[in-house]
């Protein structure tokens, strides 16, 4: 069993039990809830609780989760698009969309199960469910990952992520302005004390997390800010929870975000094409690495995908003209 726990903030008193865990754990359906608090799976001061248990404010609800199905991952015809690839690892421009490995709801589909189809060579490499993973990016997240092919490259490649040697540059589109023209945010994160899909600066067991910021571009009749970020550290949604606890949150970021802030743009123009954005606006435009057999540094980039690139597009004719 794997156990979470949540506390009932004081000033929420009188909400339901089963809607506030609906909130805490957003990945099971309602009747799956209902059947772990009738399970006896929910406990309130270790006494078991009941769906319609009215909240006081100030309680820690403990839940016992059940394993997760075990996941098996299988070889798959996806289509990848390679920009590199010799014996020792494989770079890969990810769309957004894609899932990296297999977990539970994505057993298939993934990157993972695309590159074992594509790569012969790749079981055992790192784990069965991350055969040459050595890093990820978020599934609505686009842009360049490395995967290494043999036990020696993924250590290689493991300890320069260790080291922060790794160069990685991400493009993000975010609502809001900013002052400066760059930054470097040094802000702990780890999983949210509530919602557990989020991560969080206010986590009790965050790890360090560095970003380095730069304003490329603001757009001031609209609030939004084109920024080209570096990262330091890879703690899991860093970019995401780093902006968006500045107060700048990713545009079309379905956790730290609101679909409100594309609503309320005045340009019915603009509003459209960020309204055809899936998932955040955030895209790994470059990385850089030392490659671990013949020690020569390698640096790829990636172009923006759609519809990231027919925003920008539009936004640079926009503020290019006079009027604005």
């Amino acid at each position: 069993m794997e156990f979470a726990e949540f506390a009932f903030p004081e000033e929420r008193s009188g909400e339901r039990l089963d809607s506030f865990l609906a909130e805490c754990l957003p990945e099971l359906s309602r009747s799956q809830l209902k059947k772990l608090i009738s399970n006896g799976q929910v406990l309130l001061a270790g006494v078991p609780g009941k769906p319609g248990l009215k909240l006081k404010g100030g309680e820690t609800i403990e839940v016992s989760l059940p394993e997760p199905e075990p996941v098996e991952a299988v070889p798959e015809a996806i289509p990848l698009k390679v920009l590199y690839e010799d014996q020792y690892l494989i770079v890969v421009d990810k769309a957004a969309g894609m899932v990296v490995h297999p977990a539970a709801g994505h057993a298939r589909g993934t990157l993972v199960n695309a590159l074992l189809h594509h790569c012969q060579d790749l079981a055992g490499i790192g784990g069965e469910l991350r055969p040459g993973i050595v890093h990820r990016i978020d599934k609505d997240t686009s842009g360049l990952l490395v995967v290494t092919k043999t036990d020696q490259s993924h250590q290689h490649l493991a300890a320069q992520f260790k080291a922060h040697s790794i160069q990685r540059r991400y493009l993000a589109l975010a609502h809001g302005l900013v002052r400066t023209s760059s930054g470097t945010i040094d802000q702990p994160i780890g999983r949210h004390p509530v919602q557990r899909k989020k991560m969080s600066s206010k986590s009790r067991q965050g790890k360090r997390a560095v970003t380095h910021w730069r304003r490329l571009k603001s757009y001031h009749l609209d609030r939004l800010t084109l920024f080209e970020l570096s990262l330091e550290t890879g703690r899991t949604h860093q970019i995401r929870v780093h902006l968006s606890e500045m107060n700048l949150p990713l545009v079309a970021d379905p956790l730290y975000s609101q679909r409100v802030r594309i609503a309320r743009l005045q340009d019915a123009q603009l509003r459209g094409l960020l309204e055809q954005f899936a998932g955040q606006a955030l895209h790994a435009e470059m990385l850089g690495f030392i490659h671990p057999q013949s020690g020569e540094y390698l640096e790829f980039f990636s172009e923006l995908p759609e519809p990231f690139r027919g925003a920008i597009d539009y936004l640079a004719e926009k503020y290019a003209a006079p009027s604005a």
